[in-house]
């Protein structure tokens, strides 16, 4: 079986309370996050919640990168889709854990579009 794209789902716990609710600290931080990947970004788009959270995304041509923090907890809600065999998602979990500075994360990945290899296009 091959898929069309894969689908991290992420959950970053106590993260650095100060990064979760900059602006341009997520700002940076996803595209850092895209570009590592190996992503082609076409656009993005952020909104602060006052002086709480973030929520954002990237749109990539493999598809898009997209984050929800929640700074009084100290959390962040990521998700990875991507597709085409160039981009490897799982270096962009790696930078956006680290750069949050997440003391826990729980992932879960979903192969996208399944399909067997015998099967026509």
């Amino acid at each position: 079986m091959k898929s069309l794209g894969i689908h991290i789902l992420v959950e970053l716990f106590h993260c650095n309370k100060e990064k979760l609710k900059d602006l341009e600290s997520i700002k940076q931080v996803m595209k850092k996050a895209a570009l590592s990947a190996r992503a082609t970004v076409i656009c993005d788009a952020y909104h602060k919640f006052g002086e709480e959270g973030v929520s954002g995304f990237i749109l990539i041509a493999e598809s898009h990168l997209s984050i929800h923090t929640w700074p009084e907890h100290r959390y962040a809600a990521v998700d990875l889709f991507t597709c085409g065999k160039h981009m490897d998602p799982w270096i962009a979990f790696d930078l956006l854990a680290s750069d949050l500075e997440a003391e826990h994360k729980v992932s879960m990945e979903v192969k996208r579009g399944e399909v067997f290899q015998d099967q026509e296009e």
